[in-house]
């Protein structure tokens, strides 16, 4: 982090994104469906822009933790997807991404799927840097935050149980 460069909180609307795009047959498999991988792409770079406005820092996606895919998008419809920062701990941000698909000739919109990413600030030299605060503004905000909180705590806590497993690999039974 640069010297005398203040984190002032930010608020959640402070680095929401919107994004908008026309599914067209290149995104599609065999069945006209929208390609699993084209939402996780789009998914991706909506959580980017989100975290990115959040810290005004580069960012690099650490982990894609949670992806439910509700209902298919099809070839034709428009994808919508809405990104939040949901948690802030020191260097990383959890964001919430929500997708949506309008069909355009009756204009229903269907909640398809939902994702959480974990992004890490930059700082110029590619190393982790601090983040601003999230400061929660509604009681969504504020439920969303605290379930980022509970999300990352369980992240943590599966990083530990591969690190005691990997460093107890190789051992036999009897020397532990």
């Amino acid at each position: 982090m640069s010297e005398g460069r203040r984190l002032e909180p930010k608020h959640p609307s402070d680095s929401q994104v919107e994004m908008t795009e026309l599914m067209l047959p290149n995104d599609a498999n065999t069945l006209g469906n929208v390609l699993g991988g084209k939402v996780l792409h789009l998914v991706d770079i909506a959580a980017a822009l989100a975290a990115h406005r959040h810290c005004r820092r580069q960012v690099v996606t650490a982990s894609m933790d949670r992806v439910d895919f509700h209902h298919p998008v099809k070839i034709g419809q428009v994808m919508t997807l809405r990104a939040s920062v949901n948690f802030v701990s020191r260097t990383s941000m959890e964001v919430g991404v929500k997708v949506l698909a309008e069909n355009l000739m009756t204009g229903e919109t269907r909640h398809t799927a939902s994702a959480y990413a974990t992004f890490v600030a930059l700082d110029d030299l590619g190393h982790p840097t601090p983040v601003p605060p999230l400061e929660p503004v509604t009681d969504d905000d504020r439920r969303r935050m605290e379930e980022g909180q509970a999300r990352r705590e369980l992240r943590m806590a599966e990083i530990r149980r591969k690190k005691d497993r990997q460093s107890g690999s190789g051992r036999t039974e009897s020397a532990r």
